[in-house]
């Protein structure tokens, strides 16, 4: 049975499990957060949940806007904030690699809360015009490679991988940026880009005269599956029903993974995050319509054996409202373990790192990599 069942099955002995928790443990006057920039839906989420917790328990929240991974992670690693709702730059950072691999990063404690799956997707927006009729039909095409963007690149290996292909299989087109890249699609310089299905970037390409199209990853290619999670296993199955060129009716079967991902570190107080997965949870009706995609945090959405830990006290309300079982909690103890032999790692690593940061970035991949491989753990990256 896969986690999604066994959650939709969950849900009526979750109601009876929350009268039995009783009502949230106490929360603090004051939440800080950081988020996506104003404007976004990851931001407008999080000032619709904030507005919840001052309405049930009077907390106020500070919610920072943060431009980039960077700033958004930053303040959680300072202690300025509590909380970050952060994209997949929050497992990144739990792994200590790309942006945090650098001197003053390194892997960090990170625990999600909770998480939101929304309509949309990521996809491999392929222009109209070229014959394919799925990703391994890209072998010899032009693909958009996109410079500094390490996320996108890698979610373009792994969509390359669901065929068996790498990036020596395709002519890869550099491009300076994600705009820069579908102006090139449409100006005819390449031919795919990967994205998320919403972007104003893919609606400007099915408007243009080349045209837009979605090569599909099937759920029932088992195969492709685990060569994709291989390279990416942050990515999961998703039905996109919301997108440019896409018919509610007749979802396309992709791959996504959560956002906003609400994460805090270790040891952020227990009664804290209690009370704020309780309030998720119990209170879902009361919020799920007040911002765009809050609907993501549905208990049917939460995938309990992802790639970054789920904080104690999460673990604690699972078990308490009768979601958790031995499989969840095998997984949790598995990834637990693998961030502490990072961080453990990093921590030897620094006694004798290179003083170059290119160095200290090279020697630290290598030495992460040994770890993690002497442990039988996949290093991913």
């Amino acid at each position: 049975m896969n986690t999604r069942t066994t959650l939709t099955l969950a849900l009526s002995s979750v109601t009876a499990g929350l009268l039995a928790a009783g009502s949230a443990s106490a929360m603090p006057s004051t939440l800080n957060w950081t988020a996506y920039g104003t404007g976004t839906s990851g931001h407008a989420q999080i000032m619709a949940i904030s507005q919840l917790l001052q309405e049930e328990h009077g907390t106020q929240s500070r919610v920072i806007p943060g431009e980039n991974d960077t700033m958004r992670m930053t303040p959680l690693r300072t202690g300025r904030v509590d909380l970050c709702a952060c994209g997949i730059a929050s497992y990144y950072g739990s792994e200590g690699v790309m942006m945090f691999a650098g001197p003053d990063w390194g892997p960090q404690p990170i625990r999600v809360i909770s998480t939101a799956m929304a309509s949309f997707g990521l996809g491999m927006a392929v222009a109209g015009d070229v014959e394919i009729d799925s990703i391994a039909d890209l072998k010899g095409k032009r693909l958009a490679y996109l410079r500094g963007d390490d996320a996108l690149n890698k979610a373009a290996e792994a969509y390359l991988a669901f065929a068996g292909l790498t990036w020596d299989d395709v002519q890869r087109v550099d491009f300076p940026g994600y705009n820069a890249a579908f102006d090139g699609i449409i100006s005819g310089r390449a031919d795919a880009a990967i994205t998320t299905t919403v972007t104003p970037a893919a609606q400007r390409l099915a408007a243009s005269p080349r045209g837009l199209q979605w090569p599909a990853l099937p759920t029932d290619d088992d195969a492709g599956w685990a060569r994709m999670l291989e390279v990416a296993p942050y990515f999961q199955p998703h039905d996109v029903t919301s997108g440019a060129g896409i018919d509610a009716e007749q979802p396309l079967a992709s791959a996504s993974y959560p956002y906003p991902i609400m994460v805090s570190n270790a040891d952020l107080a227990p009664e804290t995050v209690t009370g704020l997965i309780t309030t998720l949870v119990e209170s879902f009706d009361d919020y799920k319509d007040n911002a765009p995609g809050a609907s993501g945090y549905a208990l049917e959405n939460q995938n309990l054996t992802w790639v970054v830990p789920f904080h104690d006290a999460v673990v604690a309300y699972y078990q308490q409202t009768g979601v958790w079982n031995d499989a969840m909690e095998a997984h949790q103890n598995a990834l637990v373990a693998r961030q502490q032999l990072l961080m453990e790692t990093w921590e030897a690593y620094q006694a004798d790192a290179p003083e170059d940061e290119t160095a200290f970035i090279d020697g630290w991949m290598q030495v992460r990599r040994t770890a993690l491989e002497e442990a039988g753990l996949n290093p991913v990256f």
